[in-house]
């Protein structure tokens, strides 16, 4: 049976390449991402080890229409960040370059932490912690079993005292 592994990569085709690049190129290295590969005016593309990202200039008559989120096609692209502090700093980083942030750090939904922001284009992209509260109840939960587990197994100081 063939499976999946993963999402190699995303092209997003962009209205102003240099624009484009010029709002990518940092944000991609804010978020760890390094230069893959660049197609000087066309294609330019960032990985991190798992994931790849590229723009890629849009054809003439691409550029003729202007992207509108709820077309057929792209909705929006999520980063999954490593916290919620990762979330607060990518806003941070947003804020400071100019970007323009739809929807500011916050929960949307249960355990579900995001900024939602757009490219030069409108395209909206997204970066996002899910889960780091039910991580977070996981670990004292178990904490608190493995605790309850050694307390058990160790003798009592007045036993261990009175079989001298």
């Amino acid at each position: 049976m063939v499976r999946v592994t993963g999402i190699d990569h995303l092209v997003l085709s962009v209205g102003d390449f240099e624009k484009s690049k010029a709002f990518y190129a940092p944000l991609m290295e804010f978020l760890g991402f390094g230069v893959e590969a660049e197609y000087e005016g066309s294609m330019m593309g960032w990985a991190n080890g798992k994931t790849l990202f590229w723009i890629a200039a849009a054809d003439a008559e691409g550029k003729k229409h202007k992207y509108r989120k709820g077309d057929i096609g792209f909705h929006h692209y999520a980063f999954r960040l490593r916290s919620r502090k990762d979330v607060d700093a990518l806003q941070a980083y947003l804020e400071k370059s100019g970007a323009t942030i739809v929807d500011p750090a916050g929960e949307y939904y249960d355990d579900y932490y995001a900024v939602f922001f757009l490219d030069p284009d409108g395209m909206k992209l997204e970066g996002m912690k899910w889960g780091e509260k039910h991580e977070e109840a996981a670990k004292k939960r178990a904490a608190r079993k493995r605790a309850a587990a050694a307390k058990k197994k160790a003798p009592s100081r007045r036993r261990a005292a009175g079989s001298r």
